[in-house]
């Protein structure tokens, strides 16, 4: 693995660390000023392009309440200059007060692009493989 490989994959843990933490300065960091994003297939909204700041105020407000955490593995990650993509398997549980769950297995496709900064997610599409449990838990699922 080179140095943007492994820089990548560190992108992805903090991106999904920080939904665990709720650390949502720190899973801003990890985004573009405005990225693209596909969660249709567990949400049911069409795929949109959105500012950072937005991104990270709707996953707050859909997760706060919520015990969660991210796994991620099976990392396939290209770069081509200062591009990259980064397909990854996630598990995500999710647990609310009352001990209702959801949890989903879902393939993420990251587009990512280096800045001054390091490496950012510029794109994600969630394909889910299969989700179990109670959706009226999360918030930001428009489907059912």
């Amino acid at each position: 693995m080179n140095d943007d490989e492994a820089e990548i994959r560190r992108l992805i843990g903090r991106f999904a660390n920080a939904f665990d933490l709720k650390a949502w300065d720190a899973l801003e960091a990890c985004l573009t000023e405005s990225l693209a994003t596909d969660y249709s297939d567990l949400r049911g909204t069409p795929p949109e392009v959105t500012a950072r700041r937005r991104f990270v105020d709707m996953r707050r407000a859909a997760l706060e309440r919520l015990q969660t955490h991210h796994l991620s593995g099976n990392y396939e990650i290209t770069v081509d200059g200062g591009r990259g993509r980064c397909r990854t398997s996630m598990m995500i549980w999710r647990r609310d007060s009352e001990g209702r769950v959801l949890d989903t297995h879902c393939l993420y496709d990251f587009d990512v692009a280096r800045s001054a900064a390091g490496w950012r997610i510029a794109s994600i599409t969630q394909k889910v493989l299969w989700s179990d449990g109670d959706w009226a838990i999360h918030s930001g699922i428009q489907k059912a």
